[in-house]
Formats: structure tokens, sequence, C-alpha cells
């Protein structure tokens, strides 16, 4: 299920905060190098006023990215959905068809090109900390499915925790109580929370983590890394932040709304470029 429609003109990325985003620059430069004449704008939208603002797509057949906080929501407003959106409770890529909007989660694709980064495609039977209950960490359970791995999961809600793992009750998924017991012997520990999204703060101190772990920080910054990700490396611990997981959700998004693929290397020389004004 997807859109090819030529004459798709507004894309947008709904979210509270979107001031960090990338996504406007490596989408626009996609979309210009594909010779389309569409225009993707970062629209901040209260949680008060997501859902009319959602609606609204239907008017202007529009379609887009949802990113933190709105993705439940979006799932929840959507006309259909795609099978992965389904399965994890979450959308974070829409557009209009017929209509209807229609729901997908490219995050899953994005968390599987951040473990590719790792040089890895399948986790086959790994111990996974996962920190966080939202979008995010559904994209996670999504994507590794089927890889036989033990789920460790920390949220600061438990009843957000307890509904993640009823989605997925075919995983070896277990509530940890702190974050420090989710990450004892872990193979692998993502952060799907917003924690280093701005500010200072890290989820775990890399002095608590094993030295032969790998650190996914779907978090990422506009300059430089995060800092769970600069202190990691810093301790020895390979890590990557959310950048990869941005760009390749990105992707899968633009095939969803023009129906081709996009020049994901442009996307990136795009992200570089802002990356490096920013600076």
């Amino acid at each position: 299920m997807s859109a090819s429609r030529p004459s798709l003109r507004r894309v947008v990325l709904l979210g509270h905060p979107v001031a960090h985003s990338l996504s406007a620059v490596f989408q626009n430069a996609a979309i210009a190098a594909s010779g389309i004449a569409a225009r993707y704008e970062a629209v901040d939208v209260a949680p008060a006023a997501f859902a009319s603002m959602f609606a609204s797509m239907r008017e202007t057949d529009g379609a887009g990215n949802v990113t933190v906080p709105h993705k439940s929501a979006a799932y929840a407003a959507c006309d259909v959905r795609t099978a992965v959106a389904e399965r994890t409770g979450a959308v974070n890529t829409f557009w209009v068809e017929g209509g209807r909007i229609v729901g997908d989660n490219t995050d899953v694709a994005g968390v599987r090109a951040v473990l590719a980064a790792f040089g890895e495609t399948r986790l086959n039977g790994a111990r996974i900390a996962l920190l966080g209950a939202g979008g995010a960490a559904a994209a996670v359970l999504e994507a590794v499915r089927g890889d036989g791995v033990s789920v460790r999961l920390w949220s600061r809600f438990a009843r957000g925790g307890d509904a993640l793992g009823a989605r997925f009750p075919e995983m070896d998924i277990a509530a940890s109580a702190d974050l420090e017991s989710a990450c004892d012997g872990a193979d692998v520990i993502i952060n799907a929370t917003p924690i280093g999204l701005t500010g200072g703060a890290i989820p775990v101190d890399p002095d608590r983590l094993p030295s032969n772990a790998r650190v996914l920080d779907l978090v990422y910054r506009r300059v430089g890394t995060t800092p769970w990700v600069a202190a990691c490396r810093a301790a020895g611990i390979r890590a990557e932040d959310g950048l990869t997981m941005l760009v390749a959700q990105g992707a899968a998004a633009f095939r969803r709304w023009f129906g081709r693929e996009p020049d994901v290397q442009v996307m990136w020389e795009s992200v570089q470029r802002a990356r490096d004004d920013a600076a």
C-alpha cells in the first residue's frame, strides 16, 4: 500500500517540538533532485491541536511524517493502516488515498538501517535492553521480531510497557524495574526515549554498561552526536545515534508518498551541509 501521486504538493512533519528536525532539509533536497513540484515543511503542533490538524490533511490531500509525541495519536486517527503500523500501534508516515488517511510505520525500516550500520541485519538470539515504550520502541520490537531475541524493557510508565509487550506476545519481553537492571548483561542497548534530545542528560552511565555492548541511541542532534553516544564512545563502547534511522525512514516515506526512489546520497549530502553550517 503506497501512494503515487505526482499532484502531491504539500508534505508536512507534525511534531512538538520540531525545531531540531533535519527532515525538511533532506526531504526537500530529494524532492528537488526528483523534479517534483512539492514542498516539505515542519509544523510544530501541540497535543491539544493535533487531532484537528491531522484531520485537515484529508481536505488538502496532504501527506507527511509524524514525530514525538504524536505517533500513537496518529495511529488512532488514521482511517486505514498498513500491517506494520497495526503491529506497532504507531504511525510516523501518512498520506491521503481516496479521501482516507493511510498510516504506515517507516521507523521500522529506519531501525533496521541502524542495525546494518553495525554490520548486522539480524540479531539472532541477542539480549536487548530497550529503554522506552512509545512508538520508537514499538518500531524496534517489530524490526527484531523473529530474531529470537530476549528483551528487557524499561519504561517510566508501567502501563505503557505492559501495553507494548502485549502487542508482541510471541516475543520474550520482560519488564525491568530500573535502567541498570535492564542493561545488565545486554548485548544491545537501545534508547527509544527522548532523553538526550536537548540538554546533556544521558539514560545510563557508560560505566554501568557491558564493555562489549552495542549502543543505539535513536535520538539525534542537529549538530554533533548525542551526549550518550559521545560518552559511550569515549568509554570504548560501540555506539550510533539516530541520524541513520532518520534518513532511512525518510527514504522509505518518500517512496510511499511519491511512488519512486529518492536519491539517498543527495539526502545525506544535504544533511551534512546543514550540520556543517550549524556547527
